[in-house]
């Protein structure tokens, strides 16, 4: 990594686009991230000097959905930057605004002069839509450590058995496996090949988790199930004997506790199993309080989650079941986050289909009842919803603090930073595939993508989520539901990848075996046991070392965990941004696996000050100083990062 000065680097390859007004919801932009209703809040703008002059700024608010008018006043120059200073009252539990820009240019008395708006999809002309506008949320906040956390998540029987597992019959339904053995995608050993990892196992590997500095622990399913998954619970009151049982769980949470990390467990909440106790008493007992737990027809017959009938569908029109499973401290969803369980919070499976069915629509009510609960039994504990695909109608601020998404981050990322291989793969169905699995959808391979279309999706997948809750949306390269991105990563992409991750605003996301370096064409191919025999292994030492100072880069600069989020230009392989804070900014530039030249990108030196001090924190890109552009480039892909002095204001 070098850093030069060099007459102008702009002249070597077009520069980025102009610099424009920037406002983000950080503590950069906004004075408090936990408003409350009635409380005066101060918003902050900044705007290049070399943008046209302006005759005045105004925030444009949505209380009770009619607009109000706040003049904005001029708060003094800074490297380069005109700053506007604003004074808002907080009148909705989610309080949009937006900030309006008249130039001073107007052609005539009596006409405006341009008219720009600022809004989280950027700088607009023309009106724009109410759901893009910035958000502050007087909804109880988040607990402080979500922001700081690294996400690493287990499928418990995969994970690590203990002494005792071994000691455990497996169950009728399970078809036993070795640990070596390895996994069998085609049903029904798909959900029935049983390798016996138990909560102790996953108690014993917490130094590996430390050393690689992961702060929270997310368990899939440890309810007591008829398959390998357990996302088909036949009891929400107690943890699987074959984990270990209730005082495994236990253990397990009290230790990591001690070593500072959270455990939050995994709740199915659109459904149960149909071995559950409350189903099978609805089956046997149609007068039962159960019986309106679920949709059953005249005929006896039932809804279930998209026609899998081991797998029957909540009705939550049922006062009985919002009062056994998510109402109250004696609820379900109360009891595990109480002693002696003291789980740290909640991902709840399905999320977006909970309490939708046809005509009905109840999920907003379930997941504010989830909420109140929640706050009323733990107020530190986190509630994070499985939206695969687009979020934005649900990440409101009214319940959920986050939602692990695809689109936003990780579908993106994999079209810029996948070469398939076309290498064979077994189906459950038994038949062989070479087309590379891609989130469930019918393309007919992995599409291609670029850097540039990555920005695009990531902003186009956030312009219509709050700050708050856009900073605790789960960022995972790949999950228990998905390929692994190693398995079809260009040669050189995984830093790449994993840099991002630690990087953009969210919760970086583990999935058990990235550290390791493993691959898995599709779901159930990804769900490998942990190789513990290959942790000496030289391309896994490399592979844990990478994790390790990443995870400790973002640890170390608060700028990666809290600051704004600045996009300084993206073209087809490469991307920079900037994270902000007063303290410290953070550069980060990537580049992707294309062929041929180096990788470069532009940026006018107005974009941020103080480039001759730049410090290179990770990474092997160069830094070129012109007089009025910097130049960053490398031999793709890679991903490096600088420290800048901190922004002034």
């Amino acid at each position: 990594m070098t850093t030069r000065t060099s007459p102008d680097a702009g002249a070597q390859t077009p520069c980025a686009a102009p610099l424009q007004p920037h406002h983000d919801g950080s503590e950069l932009y906004v004075s408090t991230q936990t408003p409350q209703l009635g409380e005066t809040v101060q918003l902050r703008l900044r705007v290049p000097q070399s943008y046209p002059n302006l005759d005045s700024v105004w925030v444009r608010s949505n209380p009770d959905h009619e607009p109000a008018w706040d003049r904005a006043q001029p708060a003094g120059t800074a490297d380069g930057w005109r700053w506007w200073e604003a004074e808002i009252t907080v009148h909705n539990l989610r309080h949009g605004y937006r900030w309006l820009l008249v130039h001073d240019d107007a052609a005539s008395p009596g006409q405006a002069g341009t008219v720009r708006w600022l809004n989280q999809a950027g700088l607009q002309t023309g009106e724009v839509r109410d759901a893009h506008d910035f958000a502050l949320l007087a909804h109880p906040a988040p607990p402080e450590w979500l922001c700081d956390a690294v996400m690493y998540q287990i499928f418990p029987d995969r994970f690590a058995p203990s002494e005792q597992a071994a000691q455990r019959e497996a169950p009728k339904w399970a078809q036993p496996a070795e640990w070596t053995d390895p996994v069998n995608p085609v049903m029904p050993a798909r959900v029935q090949q049983f390798y016996g990892g138990d909560l102790d196992g996953i108690r014993q590997r917490l130094d590996h988790l430390e050393s690689l500095g992961v702060s929270l622990v997310y368990l899939t399913p440890f309810f007591p199930a008829a398959s390998n998954h357990r996302y088909d619970a036949s009891s929400f009151r107690s943890v699987d004997p074959l984990l270990g049982g209730d005082e495994a769980l236990i253990r397990l949470v009290q230790a990591a506790h001690e070593r500072g990390m959270k455990v939050i467990g995994d709740l199915t909440t659109n459904h149960s199993g149909d071995q559950h106790e409350w189903f099978q008493r609805a089956l046997a007992e149609p007068d039962s309080p159960e019986r309106s737990f679920y949709y059953f027809t005249d005929d006896g017959d039932y809804e279930s989650w998209l026609g899998t009938s081991t797998l029957p569908k909540f009705d939550w029109s049922s006062p009985a079941l919002r009062r056994e499973f998510i109402d109250g401290p004696d609820s379900v969803v109360a009891h595990w986050l109480k002693p002696p369980f003291n789980l740290d919070g909640w991902r709840i499976d399905v999320a977006n289909m909970t309490g939708r069915y046809g005509e009905v629509d109840l999920n907003e009510e379930v997941r504010r009842t989830l909420r109140r609960t929640m706050e009323q039994v733990k107020p530190d504990s986190i509630l994070l919803a499985e939206i695969t695909n687009d979020a934005t109608g649900d990440l409101t601020g009214d319940a959920w603090h986050g939602a692990m998404t695809y689109p936003a981050f990780t579908r993106p990322l994999w079209s810029w930073l996948s070469a398939p291989h076309g290498r064979p793969y077994t189906t459950a169905e038994g038949t062989q595939e070479v087309t590379p699995w891609f989130f469930g959808q019918p393309l007919g391979g992995i599409p291609s993508g670029s850097a540039e279309q990555f920005q695009a999706a990531v902003e186009r997948f956030n312009a219509a989520v709050p700050w708050r809750i856009r900073q605790g949306n789960m960022q995972p390269l790949d999950t228990h539901d998905t390929a692994r991105f190693a398995h079809n990563a260009a040669e050189g992409s995984v830093p790449v990848a994993v840099g991002l991750q630690m990087t953009l605003p969210g919760v970086p996301t583990l999935f058990a075996g990235d550290e390791f370096g493993l691959t898995g064409a599709d779901g159930e191919l990804s769900r490998t046991p942990i190789p513990w025999h290959s942790a000496d292994d030289t391309h896994v030492r490399e592979r844990m070392g990478l994790y390790r100072e990443l995870i400790a880069l973002r640890a170390e600069h608060p700028a990666l965990r809290r600051g704004g989020m600045r996009w300084l230009g993206a073209d087809e392989q490469s991307l920079a941004f900037l994270r902000e804070t007063v303290q410290q900014s953070l550069l980060v530039f990537a580049s992707g696996p294309a062929h041929g030249d180096r990788r470069s990108i532009t940026v006018p030196r107005a974009a941020a000050a103080g480039w001759e001090q730049a410090r290179p924190l990770w990474g092997q890109a160069d830094m070129d100083l012109g007089e009025t552009a910097v130049r960053l480039s490398a031999s793709a892909p890679s991903l490096t990062v600088w420290q800048l002095p901190g922004v002034s204001r």
